[in-house]
């Protein structure tokens, strides 16, 4: 049965209804699996990750999210193979969102960290639309399909190019967020800061992983204000990763400042290990401006006081994307829709 957009997106509101309350039973039933696939994704985490779907659900959000595109009533359907990442719970949702919503057909690989909430939200979708199961097939190879949509690392983009490159596609690789500090930031900023940083323990390419600063003042505030997140020491993988570097730095005499629980290092790298943020100085808004420039096709997201970088968010909201934010800064729908 072919569904009509208006089936397709009142099936998505419906799921998104179904997430605005889960049962205690249900998630004390679900939670369990999804931390013993994947410790990391704890349930203060993976209930974040399913409010930020609730929210891209939302029927205002869909509605004036695809008045955007010209979908039209039929199209000429593709098979549309899915790999999926895995560094924070459903973060693969998005890409099954587009691909759904314009008509096409789901060959999904899931992730080896992130194999329960996938599933179970599918699962949810085709309890309320049943006619969704003519577009979604589970896949452990990926062969023969008409596009391809892939997330991964810098070394598996390299895999997913020679395998998928003579064929349509989006092949993501890492990707990472960065702030910017002008001294004008209050404490409670700072918080927001820390909760953009820490939040899904700094797994996610929307986690701040550097700072850049105008002085060395305000990483020593940064790190004073970001107390309230000291809680992310009671994970034991998190807990782990903070004194394997700490004792690196400490072995190798490396120059480093440390909360307890967060370590910070200046370096030109804008990606840091688990539990380290690194810094740089900069001078000027040109010259933190250019730096940000030469490295945008690395750079998810830039964040500052209020947002008031050109092209950045305020502090707080980097792991609250939109339903029309794309991974890569990538158009799924336009991409879909061209095939």
């Amino acid at each position: 049965m072919d569904l009509s957009l208006q089936q397709r997106i009142h099936a998505f509101t419906a799921l998104g209804n179904l997430l605005q309350s889960l049962p205690s039973s249900t998630q004390e039933d679900l939670f369990p699996q999804i931390v013993g696939n994947n410790p990391w994704f704890i349930p203060a985490q993976t209930q974040l990750a399913i409010q930020g779907i609730r929210e891209m659900l939302r029927p205002d959000s869909l509605e004036n999210w695809l008045a955007n595109y010209p979908i039209p009533p039929t199209i000429d359907q593709k098979s549309i193979g899915l790999v999926m990442a895995g560094n924070i719970p459903g973060v693969g949702f998005h890409d099954l969102l587009c691909v759904l919503l314009t008509g096409h057909i789901a060959h999904i690989k899931l992730s080896s960290t992130d194999r329960v909430l996938i599933p179970w939200l599918v699962d949810r979708l085709l309890e309320i639309e049943p006619g969704f199961s003519e577009q979604i097939r589970w896949a452990e190879r990926l062969q023969g399909m008409d596009a391809y949509i892939a997330t991964g690392s810098n070394n598996s983009a390299r895999y997913f190019d020679y395998y998928f490159g003579k064929y349509p596609h989006i092949i993501r690789k890492n990707r990472t967020s960065v702030a910017v500090l002008n001294g004008k930031e209050t404490a409670e900023e700072l918080v927001l800061l820390t909760s953009d940083v820490l939040q899904y323990f700094g797994l996610g390419c929307r986690n701040v992983s550097k700072l850049y600063v105008s002085s060395p003042q305000q990483i020593v505030a940064f790190l004073e204000a970001s107390s309230p997140m000291s809680h992310v020491m009671d994970h034991h993988k998190y807990a782990n990763n903070y004194d394997y570097n700490k004792s690196i730095y400490l072995v190798n005499g490396e120059d480093h400042l440390d909360n307890g629980f967060l370590l910070m290092r200046q370096s030109e790298d804008l990606v840091s290990p688990i539990a380290v943020v690194h810094y740089a100085m900069y001078h000027s808004q040109e010259e933190v401006e250019e730096k940000l420039r030469n490295q945008s096709d690395r750079i998810q997201c830039t964040l500052s006081k209020g947002g008031w970088l050109p092209g950045s968010i305020p502090f707080g909201s980097a792991q609250c994307p939109v339903v029309s934010d794309y991974a890569d800064n990538v158009d799924t729908i336009q991409f879909l829709l061209s095939l």
